[in-house]
């Protein structure tokens, strides 16, 4: 069984109906005071949570796997293309291999941007879900 706490009721504003709402980030506590982590999965907010990691992660996974890709095949099939120099002793082959790691600082540093700006909010509502009532005293 799943108990919410009491919803918070507002002060009426004039020419306005009022109405009791239940709070959106109701906690969700099961009979013996211990969360339901079964009634937060299921949960608005976890699922909007799991909706923005996929909304970066996906894409970003794709971009980086297709470039590396290409430079896997590139370096395997057009040996004569990679060892094109293009200053000095610079061939495309070690451009395209440094740039794998300038590559990867560039989505990490994004995706802790991203997830500074639109997870851990959403994580901070999500937790709230299965705080119990001994840790909110």
């Amino acid at each position: 069984m799943t108990k919410a706490l009491p919803s918070v009721s507002r002060p009426a504003t004039p020419g306005f109906a009022t109405f009791e709402e239940e709070p959106r980030h109701a906690l969700l506590i099961d009979g013996d005071g211990e969360p339901d982590y079964g009634a937060i999965q299921t949960s608005e907010d976890f699922l909007d949570l799991k909706r923005r990691v996929k909304r970066f992660i996906l894409p970003a996974t794709l971009v980086f796997l297709t470039w590396y890709i290409t430079f896997v095949l590139l370096s395997a099939y057009a040996a004569d293309f990679m060892s094109t120099p293009l200053f000095g002793t610079v061939n495309v082959g070690l451009t395209m291999g440094f740039l794998q790691i300038v590559t990867t600082i560039i989505i990490t540093m994004a995706y802790a941007r991203y997830s500074k700006r639109k997870l851990d909010p959403q994580v901070d509502k999500v937790r709230a879900l299965a705080e119990t009532d001994e840790e909110l005293a």
